[in-house]
């Protein structure tokens, strides 16, 4: 038996109890407003994230449940869609590198009514805040995802000196302790990391919030149903039909 799960329990029960009562007390309602705005004037949601963060961008773009006028975007995408080598994916030099934001960019799908939801526990590598910075720059608005206790106790990498927290519209905060693990073993070895489970949270939170809002004012929110469920794949491909050219599902 692994006595610690229960104590590892607690730390994510605790956390997630936090953001649920944070959401019902109005704490993600920006985020949503930006994001039905954007739904509503044609945009699509764009999502990021690097390393374990990508995690966060799977559960807003693509899956069962969630909304479909939505697109993931990844570092790979430089390889796949721009000209990148595969090799240039090894290790986190392209994570921490600013200068990759206008590949990213050139090689992504984009409208000016497009919002972005950008998550890093830590929110301070360079592509994080230089993509955050390059789209604030076009018009977007830019909702963060980030461990506060985290990113403000590291100094920022970016040559802006800035934070993802800083350029964001919208902050909400994972509630990832300082090195994002909840506890320690022995005398020092950290170790239940919570960021991901936090975040997917969030990012959950925000598609109900999103659905919710739809449903009041008399819309069809865009859902995706599984693929594994009878016309499962018919009505996927229906809705995304509209959004052709907008949204991406490789990679």
């Amino acid at each position: 038996m692994i006595s610690t799960v229960a104590d590892f329990h607690r730390e994510v029960a605790g956390r997630l109890d936090t953001l649920a009562q944070r959401a019902a007390d109005g704490t993600f309602d920006p985020a949503v407003d930006l994001l039905v705005n954007a739904l509503e004037a044609g945009g699509v949601i764009q999502a990021f994230g690097t390393g374990h963060s990508e995690a966060f961008a799977m559960e807003i773009a693509g899956r069962a449940g969630g909304l479909i006028p939505t697109t993931r975007i990844a570092l790979r995408d430089v390889v796949l869609h721009g000209e990148r080598s595969v090799a240039d994916l090894e290790g986190a030099t392209m994570e921490r590198d600013p200068d990759i934001v206008a590949e990213l960019l050139a090689a992504s799908p984009l409208h000016p009514e497009d919002v972005f939801v950008i998550a890093s526990n830590s929110g301070v590598n360079g592509s994080i805040v230089g993509l955050a910075l390059a789209v604030k720059e076009r018009g977007h608005k830019v909702i963060a995802v980030t461990s506060m206790e985290h990113t403000m106790a590291v100094p920022p990498k970016h040559p802006s000196g800035q934070r993802l927290a800083d350029v964001a519209d919208v902050v909400l905060d994972n509630l990832a302790p300082f090195g994002d693990a909840t506890l320690t073993l022995g005398e020092k070895y950290g170790a239940g990391a919570v960021s991901s489970l936090t975040a997917a949270f969030i990012a959950q939170a925000l598609t109900l919030g999103v659905t919710e809002r739809m449903l009041a004012a008399g819309s069809v929110p865009p859902l995706y149903i599984s693929a594994n469920s009878p016309g499962g794949d018919e009505h996927n491909h229906a809705l995304e039909e509209r959004y052709r050219g907008r949204i991406r599902r490789s990679g």
